[in-house]
């Protein structure tokens, strides 16, 4: 019977040590589904070939790190790295990571140590005498100093998973960083793209509009001499309006991609970057297709809401112990005298010790309530996570959809430019020649000029979804485990 008692003691000890792990649900969600492939079709191994590229995606590689040098322009590189170091959104990010990393350190440092505290207390009290003993009041000095020592002792897990749901923050927002610098390098192709394709519309459509007008003068002159009919010179009139329509649109657009940029560089708008040409960017001839199980472990917003759940756990885990026993420990040290000359006298010594053990009774359901919203926000951050993973295979199966389709839509319009070029340039050669009319010249360069804003929009299309592509795939392994180190050694512990 005497052995048997501290057999007891100790799987009591053991079971209360280990209640704090039992209270919080599963800390990561159950696997996602896989599909068998991105999307409803499967995908070519390589997209139709279009101005001399046809683009292979890579299945199973890894995600590239800095993709928009994939690009070759020195000048979209300075770009990207410029609104790298400059973006007052990415400084905002990055200052938000530092905070929660400090607040991750701050718990634990309260949640799992204890605290100790230094008190002194000078004093000068009146207080009254006893009656018929001496004099009726009393005056006298109070010097007082001691170190004030407090631990709670985490029975229930309470600490332990307010450190897990911190950490599990620091690792989101580290996500979300993540996310956000690649979305920013991202914004910055795109919208450099964009301005770009737009600046050489303008110009096309510039040239349209004098072509318009040239051709609308000629039909006057024509109808004068009675060589057309009415009707024809109010198309020309009603062709030329439209496209003088079009360019006050057209130029606010490029204005604005401009300003945009600018702002993404971390610049103001009048400092805006003149637009790159559109023939100095190479597209990639190759692209990466992470395989779907590789894709959920790179890609940040997946990541970032499975640290959701694990912070959601943690809390469930909070508030089931919270609904326990609390046990705490308070311990004083110091010295006090009526004397200054005293105070450091072994006379003068004090010190306290206290136990004490709270069991929550009554709370009008309060505690019951908060763990139901607890397990209440797990639930949703588990269906936010599926909801998320869900979102980033669609995300990958509309751009490897809209690339095919470039290319296919590129293909197509570079024919027709091809061809309309080909038709102006041997109707310039029978202008020449004296076989052809200078309203036909001009109404052939007003089909060139047309067909080469359509190639325009497909090349500029295809570099935007191939951007888009790159920033689908997510960030590579090794680079997500150096954020995960890092948070680690900014909070002084491993989260």
């Amino acid at each position: 019977m005497m052995r048997s008692v501290p057999l007891r003691m100790v799987t009591l000890g053991v079971a209360i040590a280990l209640a704090g792990c039992s209270f919080a649900p599963p800390a990561r969600p159950s696997k996602a589904p896989e599909p068998a492939s991105y999307t409803a079709t499967p995908t070519p191994p390589t997209s139709a070939e279009a101005a001399g590229v046809a683009q292979k995606f890579s299945l199973g590689t890894r995600a590239v790190p800095e993709w928009w040098k994939a690009y070759g322009s020195s000048e979209l590189d300075a770009l990207v790295d410029e609104g790298l170091q400059h973006s007052p959104s990415l400084d905002a990010a990055r200052h938000t990571l530092e905070s929660v990393r400090q607040q991750y350190r701050a718990q634990v440092g309260d949640a799992l140590w204890p605290s100790l505290d230094a008190a002194t207390q000078v004093g000068r009290q009146r207080a009254l005498g006893l009656p018929n003993f001496g004099r009726p009041t009393n005056v006298y000095d109070v010097y007082a100093g001691q170190l004030q020592l407090s631990y709670d002792f985490d029975l229930f897990g309470v600490s332990r998973n307010e450190v897990k749901q911190a950490a599990a923050q620091v690792d989101s927002q580290s996500y979300q960083f993540d996310a956000a610098k690649r979305a920013l390098a991202a914004n910055i192709v795109i919208t450099a793209v964009r301005a770009s394709a737009l600046a050489e519309q303008v110009s096309a459509t510039e040239r349209l509009s004098a072509l318009a007008r040239e051709q609308m003068a000629l039909s006057g002159k024509a109808h004068k001499l009675g060589a057309v009919a009415q009707e024809d010179v109010l198309a020309s009139q009603r062709n030329a309006a439209s496209i003088d329509a079009s360019l006050p649109g057209l130029r606010a657009q490029a204005l604005h991609e401009r300003h945009a940029l600018a702002v993404l560089l971390g610049r103001t708008p009048d400092q805006a970057p003149a637009p790159l040409s559109l023939a100095s960017l190479t597209l990639p001839a190759e692209v990466p297709v992470l395989v779907p199980s590789d894709l959920l472990s790179q890609r940040p917003d997946v990541l970032a809401a499975e640290a959701a759940v694990r912070a959601a756990s943690a809390q469930v885990g909070v508030a089931t112990g919270n609904m326990f026993p609390h046990l705490s420990l308070t311990a004083s040290l110091g010295t006090g005298a009526f004397d200054s000359a005293k105070l450091f006298t072994g006379a003068g010594t004090i010190w306290g010790a206290t136990a004490g053990i709270t069991q929550p009774i009554f709370h009008g359901g309060a505690l019951r309530a908060q763990r139901k919203a607890a397990v209440a926000s797990y639930e949703a951050s588990i269906s936010q996570y599926r909801q998320t993973v869900l979102g980033a295979f669609q995300n990958v199966a509309d751009t490897l959809t809209a690339l095919d389709q470039d290319a296919l839509a590129l293909r197509a319009a570079q024919n027709g430019e091809v061809s309309a070029r080909q038709s102006f340039d041997d109707t310039q050669r029978r202008y020449r020649l004296g076989s052809a009319s200078y309203p036909v010249t001009l109404a052939s360069e007003s089909g060139w000029q047309n067909a080469r804003v359509q190639a325009i929009q497909a090349t500029a299309t295809r570099l935007i979804d191939t951007a888009a592509l790159y920033q689908a795939m997510g960030t590579p392994n090794d680079e997500t485990a150096d954020m995960q180190r890092g948070a680690a050694r900014s909070s002084g512990a491993q989260p």
